[in-house]
């Protein structure tokens, strides 16, 4: 079984495809099928925006498509960036200068708790709709530390592990991370829909 994931990224194409292999289901990105589609991202929430990217390419696809929408909420800032985390400060701006922006942004802020969140969902052709999400507890570091992973990696604390994303191997971020608790959570609803 054929599924086109919605994304251009392709350490998600990676993350998704060792999930799902399990059930036998092939994920292939949009580029492969010679599908492109632009899908703004007008939803208020993550699972909003991961259900319009996922519906669009489905349509253009004709096949099964899954998508996701992620990002980063700070309680010192009311939740931002939350669902513009990709967007924050505007797209003059790479990742590196969005983390520096946030934490410019968090200065004498008294309280350094944020949290990742990520919704999975999927559109069948048939119309049917399966959603999953998942979230990160953690910390807004006062400084970017290691040099793996993206985003808002090398700012994203784990207190429990006294390390960033950006300095956990690939294995213990997919344990611990939003994005990974939300594909295991999808794999489950995907796993338990194949059987009916």
């Amino acid at each position: 079984m054929k599924f086109v994931l919605a994304t251009h990224n392709p350490g998600k194409l990676r993350e998704m495809s060792a999930i799902l292999a399990e059930l036998g289901v092939e994920v292939v990105m949009p580029a492969e099928l010679g599908v492109t589609v632009d899908v703004e991202e007008t939803g208020e929430t993550f699972a909003e925006n991961a259900m319009l990217k996922a519906k669009a390419v489905c349509a253009a696809a004709g096949l099964p498509a899954i998508a996701d929408d992620s990002g980063l909420c700070v309680d010192a800032l009311n939740g931002a960036p939350g669902v513009y985390s990709a967007r924050y400060g505007g797209p003059e701006l790479d990742d590196r200068g969005r983390y520096l922006l946030l934490l410019s942004s968090m200065r004498g802020a008294s309280t350094r708790a944020a949290h990742f969140a990520c919704a999975v969902a999927c559109a069948f052709p048939n119309g049917d709709e399966l959603t999953a999400s998942g979230r990160c507890d953690g910390a807004i570091a006062f400084a970017p530390m290691g040099d793996g992973g993206f985003g808002y990696d090398p700012v994203f604390l784990l207190p429990e592990k006294a390390k960033t994303f950006a300095q956990l191997t690939e294995e213990e971020k997919d344990a611990l991370s939003h994005r990974g608790k939300a594909l295991r959570a999808f794999a489950a609803e995907l796993a338990a829909y194949l059987k009916k």
